[in-house]
């Protein structure tokens, strides 16, 4: 394997590329340590060194890092890696660790987020925006079965309640062109029209 190209990351990392189509990211420390430079060979025992000893136990330490501050799912941990150019079976092999001890769990991260949000949030929004962040339809669906067996689904004629007060909208005052005002802006955010004029008391 040959080092085709060495690009800079930043102060202290770099980019190998090799002419296999491969690239991963070194500390410019190592270069020299494992004797690494442009037009330079890879040999088959170095190589299965930088993948086996350095880059998975620091892939796995870069999930664990981030996973110290906030959950993450398995989409948005995968991102991170990719964007540290880390090859894809390292990143696969440092997603099945930390899953592995449960630090990775898309139907209790969307079940949390189910939680906290439906407060002011559509069934809606709320999918709309778990997809976004990558996790399956399968498992949203896992994650509103599971809050509906603890009695914790969302109650979106509350939600739109919420909202209605917190733009300080009175049926009793509001003019044809508030109404429907109101009406388009709750619709937006995924509530379903029924329970949007029971809330607001609409016929």
């Amino acid at each position: 394997m040959t080092v085709t190209d060495i690009e800079a990351l930043s102060k202290t990392k770099v980019k190998v590329l090799t002419d296999d189509g491969g690239a991963f990211a070194l500390y410019k420390g190592e270069l020299g340590k494992l004797q690494i430079e442009k037009g330079g060979e890879i040999s088959d025992a170095l190589f299965h060194y930088i993948m086996d000893e350095v880059l998975q136990k620091r892939a796995k330490l870069r999930c664990m890092n981030l996973l110290k501050s906030r959950d993450y799912t398995e989409y948005r941990l995968r991102t991170k890696l990719k964007q540290g150019f880390y090859p894809d079976k390292i990143i696969e092999e440092a997603l099945a660790y930390v899953k592995g001890y449960g630090y990775v769990d898309d139907v209790r991260y969307a079940g949390a987020y189910m939680n906290q949000a439906s407060a002011v949030k559509s069934r809606k929004q709320i999918e709309n925006y778990l997809m976004e962040k990558g996790v399956s339809k399968e498992d949203i669906r896992q994650a509103w079965e599971q809050c509906a067996r603890q009695e914790m689904l969302p109650d979106e004629s509350a939600a739109i309640e919420r909202l209605l007060k917190k733009r300080r909208y009175d049926s009793r005052y509001a003019t044809y062109e508030e109404r429907q005002k109101m009406i388009g802006f709750l619709y937006r955010r995924g509530f379903s029209m029924d329970k949007i004029c029971k809330a607001m008391e609409f016929e």
